[in-house]
């Protein structure tokens, strides 16, 4: 078993809360013990019931050798700077993978990503360092993703995809077999990929139509 302190008291932070609890009650192993939370804003931790105590601020803690550390802040503008502070103290960062995830044996999950629940993980997929892939992904055959990248619900990402580092894909995003994807771009929510994206690009529908269909008076 293995101690742990989650950084961010936030919603992301109280998935992975739930997600721990989750493993633990369908194993009946517990393999990660919750420490405590980190937050500068103790008002995020009071939002959700917790298993463990706030214990500090995210900013001024000290690293604790011989626990394990877990990124729970979903901001890409805060994540990478948190995981490399604490690196440098000498952290250990861990990864949680939801059980009701499918992940393949041949596939790889860097440190401190998070697979969320029932996201498919397919054969020879590699995803980075401290990425998140959220609930009902489905990351096909031979993908690659990155690190520091969000990965919003129900994103899809068709075979040989690769993605570069701290991307934000929003929810129900997609990309068409072979796309390429490179550095800290904006995929918005519904997108769906059809051709490679460069850097530092935010991909969205510039106009949006909602037609409703009126059945005629008299009509059945």
């Amino acid at each position: 078993m293995t101690d742990v302190i989650i950084i961010g008291a936030g919603g992301h932070a109280a998935e992975i809360d739930e997600y721990i609890t989750y493993n633990q009650k369908v194993s009946g192993i517990k393999e990660l013990n919750i420490v405590g939370f980190l937050d500068d804003n103790p008002a995020s931790y009071a939002r959700y019931k917790f298993s463990a105590p706030l214990i500090g601020g995210a900013s001024d803690h000290k690293v604790i050798r011989g626990h394990g550390y877990i990124i729970a802040i979903a901001g890409l503008k805060y994540r990478r700077s948190f995981v490399d502070r604490y690196k440098a103290e000498g952290a250990r960062f861990v990864s949680v993978i939801h059980r009701s995830a499918y992940v393949s044996d041949s596939s790889v999950i860097g440190e401190g990503s998070i697979i969320g629940p029932n996201a498919s993980i397919g054969p020879n997929v590699q995803v980075g360092k401290y990425t998140l892939i959220n609930a009902r992904c489905s990351i096909g055959h031979d993908t690659r993703v990155g690190d520091y990248n969000f990965i919003s619900p129900n994103v899809c990402f068709s075979g040989f995809t690769e993605i570069g580092d701290e991307n934000l894909f929003g929810i129900n995003s997609a990309t068409i077999p072979g796309i390429k994807a490179g550095n800290r771009n904006r995929i918005a929510a519904g997108m769906i990929l059809d051709s490679n994206v460069g850097d530092e690009s935010v991909i969205f529908y510039r106009f949006k139509e909602k037609v409703i269909a009126v059945p005629r008076q008299g009509s059945v």
